[in-house]
């Protein structure tokens, strides 16, 4: 992805539309968008403000992952326990 379609996108989310869209990532493209943010930021050619909605992107994607995650956690417990009790 190019530098300006991130642009692109930051700006597209920071006008309030993140959550439903964000929420329809699977974990590997939020992860993958993460890295392209964190690969922007460490480039250091970003003006403070796309920096700081870079990172505020950023955070949100990596809370997005977290609670995918848990999410994946949970259920694998839950199969362990059902396993459990049915005797495998």
């Amino acid at each position: 992805m190019k530098e300006t379609e991130i642009d692109i996108q930051v700006a597209h989310r920071s006008g309030g539309n993140e959550g439903p869209e964000q929420d329809q990532l699977t974990i590997e493209e939020a992860f993958s968008q993460l890295e392209q943010l964190v690969a922007r930021l460490e480039g250091g050619e970003a003006s403070l403000e796309q920096s700081f909605s870079l990172y505020q992107e950023g955070m949100k994607l990596a809370q997005l992952c977290g609670q995918k995650i848990d999410g994946i956690e949970k259920q694998l417990i839950m199969v362990d326990e059902s396993e459990e009790t049915n005797g495998f």
